[in-house]
């Protein structure tokens, strides 16, 4: 059981990282992007795991998918919001 949820958090990492490095993060931090990516992958997990009726069990290929498809939708949900969050342009500090 435990190693099928670290695969499913692993797996969201995974995504994470590799979408923190392809989309415009608007100067945040990468780490956000992962640890959503994290979040998503085991709940993408549990949630196949709930509606499949199969256990969480070592290795199960249909579990990683569908962490991977909950991981990247939650990671695009979040770059959704963050775009259209206002943005600080960075201040000059000049020392007078």
């Amino acid at each position: 059981m435990f190693i099928g949820i670290v695969g499913w958090l692993i797996c969201g990492v995974v995504f994470g990282f590799t979408f923190s490095k392809v989309i415009n993060l608007h100067g945040d931090d990468p780490r956000i992007g992962m640890a959503i990516g994290g979040v998503g992958g085991v709940l993408g997990g549990w949630l196949y795991s709930l509606i499949s009726g199969a256990t969480v069990s070592g290795f199960n290929v249909w579990s990683l998918v569908c962490a991977a498809i909950v991981s990247l939708l939650a990671l695009t949900v979040w770059h959704v919001i963050r775009a259209r969050a206002p943005h600080q342009r960075p201040s000059i500090r000049r020392s007078y």
